[in-house]
C-alpha cells in the first residue's frame, strides 16, 4: 500500500512538469519516465525535493524535483531572492555574488541564477568564468554584498552538481536563514512562480581585478617570507584536477615567492567530465597519481591537488625512504595548526587571546596541541559553515589562527569564511620552506609532532546506500546504534557516549548525563573508550552514505617507535571495525 501511495504521489508531482511553464526538452523527458513500465527512475527523480544539507543543495543532474536542473536551481534562486528582499527591505540595493566551478551545466546554472536575481531587482556580480569557492566568499565581504551563491558539487562524481548559498558574512547560510530560505523555496510550486526574465543592467561581470586583490590580501598573512626566499626554487607539483584552481593557485604560489611550480598538463584541462580520474576527490590516491608520477619524474618534493571548486587540498610528500606518501586530512590539519601556533610563538605574536577551530570528527591531537600552548580551541559540527559561525561570533573579540577539518579543508585567513585550497596550498608550501630551514622535510616535521604530542591514527569508512531505500537503511542503522549502544570497542570499555541529536553526553560508569552546548542538534553519535579511542558515526549531509570516523591513540618516546606504533594502530582499527560490524 505504501509503495502504491508513493507512486501515486510521484506521478501527480511529475505530471505538473508537463505544463507549458517547463521547456519542451524537460516535458519530453518527464513523459518518457511516466510512460515507462519501470517507475524506479521516476520515483528517484521526484520522490522528494532537494534540500540544503551541510553543503547546500546537491544532487544528480537531470529532470525532476530531486535532480539538479534549471528549475530546481531556479526555485532555489527565486526563494533566496524572496527571502533577501524580506531580510534587507531597508536597503536601496541588495547585492549578490555568483561563482561556479568546472562542472557540466555550472555556467548555465550560474547565468540563469543571475537572470533570476536581476529580475527580482537584485544587483549581481557574476564571475566571468570559473572561480574557487573561497574567492566567491571573499568577494561577498569585499564588495559588501548581502548574499552569494556558487554552483558546484565539490568533489562529487561528474553526474552531480550543487548550489551553495552564502550570507553577508561570506559564510554558508546557517539557522535561521537556511530554514527560512527553504521555507521560501517550498512556496515555489511550479516554474511559473520563477521570474527567469533577467535585467542585464543589474548584472556586472567581474574577474581579474578581484583575483589580484584576493591574492594580494593572501600574501599579507605570510609568516615566513624569509624562508620562502631561501627556498624559492623548491620544486612543487600542483594539479587542479580539471577544476577552478588551474589559474589562481599557481599565481598565488608565485605571489608568495615560489618560482618552480610544475604542472600536470593533462589535468590543467578544464572539464566537467574529469577525463583523467574516476573521481576528482583529493582524498583518493588515484586522483593524485598523475601528479605523484610527475613529481617522481622531476625530482619534486611536494605534491598538491585541489578539488574542482578549489576549497580542499590533498598532498603527497617524500618519506624517509624517499618514497611518496599521501597525507590524510587529519595529518595536514595537524601540520597546519602546529606550524601556525609554533610560528606565532616564534614571532612573539601571541597575546593570549588567540583561538583555533576544528570539527568534532577531526583528530583530538589538535586539542592536545592547543591546550599545551594555551590556545583556545572550539569544536564544531561537520561543515565549514560552523567554523565560520565561530569566526563571526568572535570577530573583534579574539584573534583567529586557523580552522580545519579532517575532510581536507582548512582556512588560514580570516577575511574568507569557507575552506580555502588557494591559501592552504600557499600555507603548505610555506611550511615546507620553513621546515627546510630547520633541516626537516614535511614528513619529518609530522614525525616530530607525533613524538612531542602523541601518536594518532585515523580512518574514515563510508558505507554507501543509494536512493530512497538507502536513506531508510541509514536511518535504521543510526536508530540501532542509539537503541543498542556499543559497550566495548576493540577490547576497551566505552566510557561515554555523545549524542548530538539530543545534545547529551552520557557517562556510563557514573550513570550521569551532561548537556552539551551546541548551536543546534545534529544526527551524530560518538563513542569514547578507556584507551582514548574515538568513534564518530553520522550520515553524510551531501552524499548517500553513512560515515564512520575511527581514531586511535598511543604514546611514543622517539621517532624510532613510530613504525611499530603505526602497525599497532592499524591492527587496532581493524578490531574497532569488527566491533562495529563494518
Amino acid at each position: 500500500m505504501e509503495n502504491t501511495t508513493l507512486q501515486e504521489m510521484v506521478i501527480a508531482k511529475a505530471q505538473k512538469w508537463l505544463s507549458d511553464s517547463y521547456d519542451e526538452e524537460t516535458r519530453a523527458e518527464v513523459k518518457r519516465m511516466l510512460e515507462s513500465e519501470d517507475k524506479t527512475e521516476l520515483i528517484e527523480s521526484f520522490y522528494r525535493d532537494l534540500e540544503f544539507g551541510t553543503g547546500g543543495l546537491r544532487g544528480i543532474m537531470g529532470v525532476g524535483s530531486n535532480r539538479m536542473n534549471i528549475y530546481t536551481v531556479g526555485a532555489a534562486t527565486q526563494g533566496l531572492s524572496n527571502y533577501l528582499k524580506k531580510e534587507f527591505a531597508d536597503l536601496k540595493q541588495i547585492k549578490v555574488v555568483i561563482g561556479h566551478d568546472c562542472r557540466n551545466n555550472s555556467r548555465k546554472f550560474a547565468e540563469i541564477s543571475a537572470d533570476i536575481f536581476s529580475a527580482n531587482g537584485i544587483k549581481v556580480y557574476l564571475f566571468e568564468s570559473l572561480r574557487p569557492t573561497p574567492e566567491m566568499s571573499y568577494t561577498i565581504r569585499k564588495l559588501g554584498c548581502q548574499s552569494g551563491i556558487i554552483l558546484t558539487a565539490s568533489h562529487n562524481p561528474k553526474e552531480y552538481n550543487g548550489y551553495k548559498a552564502y550570507w553577508d558574512d561570506g559564510a554558508q547560510v546557517i539557522t535561521p536563514h537556511d530554514k527560512n530560505i527553504i521555507g521560501e523555496v517550498n512556496k515555489i510550486r511550479s516554474a511559473a512562480d520563477i521570474n527567469f526574465k533577467g535585467n542585464r543592467a543589474l548584472i556586472e561581470i567581474i574577474g581579474e581585478k578581484i583575483d589580484r586583490e584576493f591574492i594580494n590580501d593572501l600574501t599579507k598573512i605570510s609568516l615566513s617570507p624569509e624562508s620562502i626566499a631561501r627556498h624559492k626554487d623548491m620544486k612543487i607539483v600542483y594539479t587542479p584536477i580539471h577544476g577552478t584552481g588551474v589559474k589562481i593557485i599557481p599565481e598565488a604560489l608565485k605571489a608568495f615567492g615560489f618560482e618552480n611550480i610544475i604542472h600536470v598538463p593533462e589535468q590543467d584541462v578544464v572539464s566537467g567530465d574529469f577525463p583523467t580520474v574516476v573521481s576528482p576527490n583529493p582524498e583518493e590516491p588515484a586522483a593524485l597519481a598523475m601528479a605523484v608520477q610527475k613529481a617522481a619524474e622531476t625530482g619534486a618534493d611536494l605534491v598538491m591537488a585541489s578539488d574542482p571548486d578549489a576549497d580542499r587540498v590533498g598532498a603527497a610528500v617524500r618519506n624517509n625512504n624517499n618514497e611518496f606518501v599521501l597525507l590524510n586530512g587529519n595529518q595536514t590539519a595537524l601540520i597546519f595548526f602546529y606550524y601556525l601556533i609554533t610560528r606565532h610563538k616564534e614571532l612573539n605574536k601571541f597575546t593570549g587571546n588567540e583561538y583555533i577551530v576544528k570539527t568534532i570528527v577531526t583528530t583530538e591531537l589538535i586539542k592536545t596541541i592547543a591546550d599545551k600552548n594555551k590556545v583556545k580551541m572550539f569544536d564544531v559540527y561537520t561543515g565549514f559553515k560552523w567554523i565560520a559561525a565561530v569566526m563571526k561570533e568572535n570577530e573583534g573579540k579574539k584573534t583567529y589562527i586557523g580552522g580545519g577539518e579532517e575532510s581536507y579543508g582548512f582556512l588560514w585567513e580570516d577575511f574568507v569564511r569557507d575552506k580555502d585550497a588557494v591559501s592552504a596550498c600557499a600555507l603548505l608550501a610555506e611550511i615546507a620552506a620553513w621546515a627546510a630551514d630547520k633541516g626537516l622535510t614535511i614528513y619529518q616535521l609530522l614525525q616530530q609532532i607525533y613524538v612531542e604530542y602523541g601518536f594518532s591514527k585515523e580512518q574514515g569508512i563510508s558505507v554507501v546506500k543509494k536512493g530512497k531505500s538507502g536513506a531508510e537503511e541509514i536511518e535504521a542503522m543510526m536508530n540501532n546504534f542509539r537503541k543498542n549502544p556499543v559497550k566495548e570497542i576493540a577490547g576497551s570499555r566505552v566510557t561515554n557516549i555523545k549524542d548530538y541529536s539530543k545534545l547529551t553526553n552520557f557517562f556510563i560508569e557514573e550513570g550521569e548525563t551532561q548537556s552539551m552546548d551546541m548551536p543546534t542538534t545534529s544526527n551524530v553519535l560518538q563513542y569514547f573508550t578507556e584507551d582514548n579511542t574515538k568513534v564518530s558515526i553520522r550520515p553524510s549531509g551531501t552524499e548517500p552514505k553513512i560515515k564512520f570516523y575511527i581514531e586511535v591513540h598511543s604514546k611514543v618516546k622517539s621517532i624510532d617507535e613510530l613504525e611499530a606504533a603505526d602497525e599497532a594502530a592499524t591492527e587496532k582499527i581493524k578490531a574497532v571495525r569488527a566491533s562495529l560490524g563494518i
